[in-house]
């Protein structure tokens, strides 16, 4: 595995920790369709969420959160909504909703955390 994978797999495991500890049920990771892949999907307080994960070893080609355009977003709610209309159970009468969790660091078990919960 490339190393930029390894660093990608490494901050998903921060950002779903994190995530853990301020409540979220995760109850998906790195599901996939024809369309792309979501990287977290998760419950926080009855909203169902979807989770970007963006990890940089460093600064230098801009924020995580940069990393995210007009374009990208748009992907990411097909995505959401193709998830919740594979996953009915989850998905009925419930609010939806697009995060990002950015990390920062050569290690991301110990870089900086940034948690955008409203991405609209």
């Amino acid at each position: 595995m490339a190393a930029k994978d390894d660093l990608g797999r490494a901050g998903e495991d921060r950002a779903a920790a994190h995530l853990l500890s301020r409540g979220y049920d995760i109850i998906d990771r790195n599901w996939r369709c024809h369309q792309g892949e979501l990287d977290i999907v998760a419950v926080h307080e009855d909203v169902l969420c979807f989770i970007e994960v963006k990890t940089r070893s460093s600064t230098r080609f801009g924020h995580p959160f940069d990393a995210i355009d007009e374009r990208k977003r748009q992907r990411l709610w097909r995505l959401a909504y193709a998830w919740a209309t594979a996953h009915p159970e989850h998905g009925r009468r419930r609010m939806l909703r697009l995060e990002i969790v950015g990390i920062i660091g050569a290690d991301p078990a110990e870089g900086s955390i940034d948690h955008l919960v409203d991405l609209r």
